[in-house]
């Protein structure tokens, strides 16, 4: 057997392995777990890949035959006789370079057909992964930002938004069906399905049948599943938008005037001074705090316990003198953690003057007239954080589970003076910020929206959701009872 009829062999029996595996890729074989389906797309992905290589060395093979051919002594010496169709292929097999040609077209559009056949297979595997596995949160994040640097990630934004948008019709479906079937049913069996489905559908997603026994006066379904405290501060940012005029609590986010506010109601507060500053104007001075007019949290503010021992809150990095602070400041300008040249001035709050230990936060989420939850952060040497309860039990909520420190809590005086606070501020909740002194508690600010509101876990925004919803409440029954709020109508009109 020659080399040709070897290679034309080889390429006959590629095409025709090609047409055997054609419709093999993508077959709907019953998987015993998920593990096992997986290995099945992986496998697939390899034979394919496999395919791909075998046809390209074969077409790479044909075409150097050809090549060959073309450029051998007979080719060339057969050139006076090649007019003559008979002889031309007589001699010089040009029936076997025309099948080749016919083969290599072919195997070209298998390659092509198989190429595609691979990209569905990866894009296949892909969405497999996202659907069914638990993955964690850096396993995600590196996999999108591989997809962004292969620039693949828009094309993968649009399908996993169609693919969620169908799995969880597809679910609400399912789940929502499953209750329908038990709507008529055993009280107690209706009432246990239901209660399993809610935990499986979001708010907007329940159908007004599941609801409906939540209304029933003798055993009505628990209907906590609609409580959410993300849900409730979502809603109440289109609320903001919406508004004519600004809603209660954010006319408090003004820290200067939420100053004034609360020591109409004899609370304590730092003094401040009574201008904002440009970077190049702030007065060197010890004993102050430095912070953006406009920001929230740490980022931008600087403790100056005296002029060689300052410490950048937010980076927990001493400094050593006002130059260093200042250049400090300015870098918080040009990276966008301060917005703008705008800063404040105010006394310095000691837990320790003895130490110089800087002051504690305590932040309580108040609902109009009720404690939910109380956050206590130790700033210095590093952020570490305690949560506790209203009745001063420590416990997890989902947000920094890796930084928890054993804090000191509040005195039930404290929590009196707080719920106080927050009766006079008619909306269902704001979050109201002190720092703890040695003298006790002193008034920081007021937080409308706190920053990644999103984090609680399930149990904590669910509880919070239902804080907000009584708050709600006793809000419009207070209206409805005409309450004036008369130091919140003074402060209004500042």
């Amino acid at each position: 057997m020659t080399d040709k009829t070897q290679q034309n062999n080889v390429t006959k029996r590629s095409v025709a392995g090609l047409n055997q595996n054609e419709n093999n890729i993508f077959t709907n074989r019953p998987q015993p777990n998920s593990d096992e389906k997986e290995k099945v797309l992986v496998q697939q992905l390899l034979e394919t890949e496999e395919k791909l290589r075998a046809t390209e060395k074969d077409i790479q093979s044909t075409k150097k035959n050809i090549k060959q051919i073309e450029t051998s002594q007979t080719w060339k010496w057969s050139k006076p006789i090649r007019n003559t169709k008979h002889l031309f292929r007589k001699m010089n097999r040009r029936e076997q370079l025309v099948e080749q040609e016919r083969f290599i077209k072919a195997l070209q559009e298998k390659l092509n057909k198989t190429e595609k056949e691979l990209y569905e297979a990866k894009q296949k595997l892909r969405n497999y992964k996202f659907e069914t596995e638990t993955l964690h949160e850096e396993q995600i994040t590196r996999y999108i930002r591989e997809l962004r640097d292969r620039g693949e990630l828009i094309s993968f934004l649009n399908e996993m938004i169609a693919n969620k948008e169908k799995l969880d019709q597809n679910y609400v479906t399912a789940l929502t069906y499953i209750a329908r079937l038990y709507m008529n049913e055993n009280e107690d069996y209706r009432n246990w399905i239901y209660n399993k489905v809610f935990t499986a559908l979001t708010n907007e997603e329940t159908p007004e049948f599941m609801m409906r026994p939540g209304l029933q006066e003798n055993n009505p379904v628990p209907l906590k599943h609609v409580s959410s405290f993300r849900g409730s501060l979502n809603r109440r940012m289109r609320q903001k938008q919406l508004a004519q005029q600004p809603l209660p609590e954010w006319l408090l986010d003004d820290k200067q005037k939420a100053y004034k506010f609360v020591e109409q109601l004899g609370i304590r507060t730092p003094w401040v001074a009574d201008t904002t500053y440009k970077l190049e104007d702030i007065p060197a001075r010890e004993g102050i705090v430095i912070k953006p007019a406009d920001g929230a949290g740490s980022r931008g503010v600087y403790l100056v316990k005296t002029i060689d021992h300052i410490v950048d809150l937010k980076r927990s990095k001493q400094l050593t003198s006002w130059t260093e602070l200042l250049e400090s400041m300015q870098k918080d300008l040009h990276t966008n953690w301060v917005e703008r040249d705008e800063w404040l001035m105010e006394e310095l709050i000691l837990e320790d003057p003895e130490t110089a230990v800087p002051a504690r936060d305590v932040k309580f989420y108040t609902f109009y007239g009720r404690v939910g939850i109380i956050l206590e952060i130790q700033r210095y040497p590093e952020a570490k954080y305690c949560w506790w309860t209203e009745t001063g039990e420590r416990i997890h909520v989902g947000k920094y589970r890796e930084q928890v420190f054993k804090g000191k809590g509040v005195t039930p005086e404290e929590m009196v003076m707080v719920e106080e606070l927050s009766k006079h501020i008619p909306a269902p909740f704001v979050r109201i910020d002190f720092l703890r002194s040695h003298h006790g508690l002193v008034f920081g600010e007021f937080t409308p929206k706190p920053g990644n509101y999103d984090e609680f876990n399930k149990k904590t925004d669910q509880l919070l959701g239902d804080y907000y919803i009584e708050a709600e409440n006793r809000l419009m029954n207070d209206l409805l009872a005409g309450k004036v709020f008369e130091p919140f109508k003074a402060f209004s009109k500042m």
